[in-house]
């Protein structure tokens, strides 16, 4: 790995630029009082602990993936993206030189400010990780009663929300009752049907290419009054994608994310609290491996492959969703 395909930020920070927020992946910059920049890094937690190393291209996949189903999901809503490329700095009085711009190519985003909602909007359509954990205990997911004698990602009878609270360290489940008290009825009630048609819309398209959607996470906000889709959406770090060729019920089928990573922590003499082990090279260019094939099925590019910009609309050969909420 060069320093050319793994980005880290952390302490590296463009010049210029405010640092207000850092996560486990996105740092986040402000641009001016309308706007913020997001950084998506090459960073890949397990277990709640950022490993010291990134996953090559992972930056990359995220942004070129997430700005694929905004520009899908418009239609259902609208979203906080403005645009993907690095000379849409240049109108904030950002100025990169050729080694910054090389560094951030493919993985920044220019969006619009707006105020997140307190819960994360989680989406299950198949019995799989925790949801399968806790159905086996209560027979429910949340609070939601789901059949008797469902197996291990068995599809759900409908897809589900089970939302969850918003926390650095680790998110704390919460039953439908619990998140409309947090954030008021009418929001609920509006977030979980914006949430369930962008669940149905991901399911659709990723059927075409021969993908399960099995569960994933959105983040909504509001801007003006309005309803935003923002962060992420349908990634392989926010959804859990399986393949229909290795698809089963009654075991965990092989998902496009860093499962490979945590699989191979477990064989390591390592309680899961920081610092981080260090991690065979092998098993991380293996991970970027899978972020990678996901990203050309959904998208029909490959930021491994190509120096091209990372992709804002949809490949030219799948039909296109337009219009607005």
């Amino acid at each position: 790995m060069s320093p050319e395909t793994v980005y880290l930020g952390r302490d590296e920070r463009p010049p210029g630029l405010e640092q207000i927020a850092s996560g486990k992946v996105r740092d986040v910059y402000t641009l001016d009082a309308e706007h913020l920049l997001f950084v998506t890094t090459d960073r890949v937690s397990a277990f709640d602990v950022i490993m010291d190393a990134g996953v090559p291209f992972k930056g990359a996949v995220l942004t070129a993936i997430a700005a694929h189903w905004f520009a899908r999901t418009a239609d259902i809503v609208p979203n906080h993206l403005v645009s993907t490329s690095l000379d849409a700095l240049e109108p904030f009085g950002v100025s990169l030189d050729a080694s910054w711009r090389a560094r951030l190519h493919g993985r920044i985003m220019v969006v619009k400010r707006c105020v997140p909602d307190p819960i994360e909007w989680v989406v299950r359509g198949y019995l799989a990780g925790s949801g399968w954990k806790e159905y086996q205990l209560r027979q429910s997911i949340c609070g939601v009663a789901l059949p008797h004698g469902l197996s291990q990602a068995e599809a759900l009878p409908r897809p589900i929300l089970t939302p969850t609270t918003k926390n650095d360290e680790h998110d704390q489940p919460l039953s439908p009752s619990e998140a409309r008290a947090l954030i008021g009825r009418a929001r609920f009630e509006e977030g979980e049907r914006i949430c369930l048609a962008l669940f149905e819309r991901g399911t659709q398209e990723l059927a075409r290419i021969g993908i399960r959607l099995a569960d994933t996470k959105f983040e909504l906000g509001v801007r003006d009054g309005q309803v935003l889709l923002i962060d992420e959406a349908l990634t392989p770090d926010s959804s859990r994608f399986w393949d229909n060729a290795q698809y089963r019920t009654q075991t965990s089928p092989p998902s496009f994310d860093k499962q490979i990573l945590r699989d191979y922590l477990e064989t390591l003499d390592w309680d899961k609290n920081y610092p981080a082990p260090e991690v065979d090279p092998a098993i991380l260019e293996r991970v970027s491996g899978r972020y990678r094939e996901i990203c050309e099925r959904i998208t029909g590019t490959d930021p491994g492959a190509s120096s091209g910009p990372a992709p804002s609309a949809a490949p030219m050969n799948r039909p296109a969703h337009n219009g607005h909420a």
